[in-house]
């Protein structure tokens, strides 16, 4: 399974990538695999606050409901439609077409996870 060297992952199985004051966000490989078919997305309209550590939404699976935890604060400027959509998109590609929503930040990014100490985490789950 692949871990992206150029994202930083949370223990929550959510990735962020940080360009210029947005950050993207997603799921890891790791967490759509361990979801199975995800088959609905719940996330918040654009222009609504997240906090960082908060619960920001939800994915459903054919297996289970998981939680989605914000990895960062701030406000929700894009929602990928095609997650919602299509959904399954997050099992095929969670890295690049998978996304699930960009959010100005309104904060410092909090300490999070590199490719290696990701890697080395769901080793031990």
């Amino acid at each position: 399974m692949s871990i992206p060297e150029n994202l930083q992952y949370t223990k929550e199985h959510e990735w962020l990538k940080v360009e210029d004051g947005i950050a993207t966000v997603g799921i890891t490989a790791f967490a759509a695999e361990s979801l199975g078919d995800i088959v609905f997305v719940q996330l918040p309209d654009a222009g609504s606050a997240i906090t960082a550590g908060e619960v920001f939404g939800e994915v459903e699976s054919t297996k289970s409901v998981s939680e989605l935890y914000a990895p960062v604060s701030g406000e929700v400027v894009e929602v990928n439609g095609t997650t919602s959509d299509t959904p399954e998109v997050i099992n095929s590609d969670p890295y690049t077409e998978g996304w699930l929503l960009k959010v100005r930040l309104t904060g410092d990014v909090p300490e999070l996870l590199d490719a290696a100490a990701y890697a080395a985490h769901t080793q031990e789950n």
